[in-house]
């Protein structure tokens, strides 16, 4: 019995330095997952600094945008139009057989001018107005041209537009604009203006029910130019506006379009149009004109009258398809004419 006693005892005692071994491998290895004080103090430090991190970004992102509606509104850039200067007469004198006129109805005082854009992304008749101005006016007085938000975020072109003096359509840079003395062209139709079916819609007056620039002259006092303008939607022709299928790709959440439009173009003929560069500009005929510009009333509270507002809108779209169809008529051909 004593003898059988002696041979567990060390049984025992052998499992019991296991158990200990055991236990103690458990608190190593719970040890190894559990950060010290100072793993706890610099996980909580990092956690404290995200949100001053992420507000240091912002900071720097706002600093950008700011920077870059800065630049827009100090152009255009004297040295770049001078430069590019020879190039885009070439373009609008010859390629496009530019005509414009209508220049002794602009007033003397900041004026917001608003008209139509056609062809597609690479609006030929927004482009010859904005560069025709400096041709005419030269640094005595600047015009601001505006741009969708995609194309003035792009890395390259959204700086040439900026240089250009483009800024973004907001109420806050448009006022900036007038601030300083300077015009404003805006194209209150958009991609439903440049991108409308052209068998019939080439010569129509598309604002596209967009009534914000009336309230932003109102509240501004300045005068409104409308301007007319046909052949530029003969460089693109936009076989359908795909206003369905831009609601099955969700391009209103994607990229701000309520259109998908299908156009027939060079070099890729038949296809889907969603970027700036798919197509060679045509060369056809751009006639413009400036209107006679209309003075609004003085009193900022008309900006909140409805009927008001309404009527001025359907004045100035009523004196822009006037001044196509003035101009359509004087086609000597079918196209590019």
């Amino acid at each position: 019995m004593a003898a059988k006693a002696k041979k567990r005892a060390p049984a025992k005692k052998a499992r019991s330095k296991t158990t200990k071994s055991e236990a103690g491998r458990v608190t190593k290895s719970q040890a190894r997952r559990r950060p010290t004080g100072a793993k706890q103090r610099s996980v909580a430090a990092r956690k404290k600094t995200r949100p001053a991190a992420a507000k240091r970004k912002a900071a720097i992102k706002s600093a950008i945008v700011e920077s870059d509606k800065l630049e827009g509104l100090n152009g255009p850039d004297p040295r770049l139009m001078e430069g590019q200067a020879p190039i885009w007469n070439r373009l609008m004198d010859h390629y496009f057989r530019l005509e414009i006129d209508g220049w002794e109805k602009i007033p003397d005082e900041p004026s917001l001018l608003i008209g139509i854009h056609s062809g597609g992304p690479l609006t030929m008749d927004a482009w010859t107005v904005v560069l025709s101005w400096w041709r005419h006016f030269g640094e005595s007085r600047k015009l601001h041209g505006t741009a969708h938000d995609v194309l003035m975020k792009a890395p390259l072109i959204g700086e040439y537009f900026r240089k250009l003096g483009a800024i973004s359509p907001s109420r806050e840079s448009i006022q900036a604009a007038f601030d300083k003395g300077d015009d404003v062209i805006l194209w209150p139709g958009g991609e439903l203006d440049a991108y409308r079916t052209w068998a019939t819609k080439r010569d129509t007056a598309v604002l596209g029910g967009r009534k914000g620039f009336v309230r932003l002259a109102i509240r501004s006092g300045v005068p409104i130019v409308p301007m007319a303008t046909v052949g530029g939607h003969d460089t693109l022709f936009v076989l359908s506006e795909g206003r369905g299928l831009a609601k099955v790709l969700k391009l209103k959440e994607r990229m701000r379009s309520d259109v998908a439009p299908i156009t027939l173009s060079v070099p890729f003929g038949i296809t889907l149009h969603l970027t700036p560069f798919q197509h060679i500009p045509l060369p056809a005929k751009i006639r413009t004109s400036f209107l006679d510009p209309i003075y609004l009333e003085k009193d900022p509270a008309k900006a909140d009258d409805e009927e008001y507002v309404d009527q001025v809108y359907h004045m100035i779209e009523g004196a822009i398809q006037q001044g196509m169809n003035k101009l359509a008529k004087k086609r000597k051909f079918p196209v590019f004419g």
